[in-house]
């Protein structure tokens, strides 16, 4: 079974932990870690934007990522979120496997 991390950008710390609670609640992910704030660089309508925002990131099933990636989009107030997955390559078994065991069948 492959697991992937999944990277997310919010607006707030409070949308950050709305998402990850929501993530974890419906066993979508096993775990999300909201961390501290970043300022992100970027081009948003032939603009450059400066703003503060922060990270979010969860741990899942490979099976589960469109999903999450729903689930996130429904939540998220940004029009177009930053969702990226990465998978795990290779890690502590035991905590792989609390992962699977923490998360729901695909639907």
């Amino acid at each position: 079974m492959t697991h992937h991390i999944v990277y997310i950008m919010t607006n707030s710390n409070e949308e950050a932990l709305r998402i990850g609670r929501a993530l974890v609640r419906e066993r979508l992910a096993a775990c999300a870690n909201v961390l501290s704030s970043a300022t992100s660089v970027y081009r948003w309508q032939d603009d450059i934007v400066e703003e503060t925002e922060v990270p979010l990131i969860v741990k899942t099933r490979e099976d589960l990522i469109e999903d999450v990636i729903g689930k996130v989009v429904e939540l998220h107030s940004y029009e177009c979120p930053c969702i990226v997955t990465l998978p795990i390559a290779t890690g502590n078994l035991a905590y792989l496997n609390w992962i699977t065991a923490e998360t729901r069948a695909a639907t």
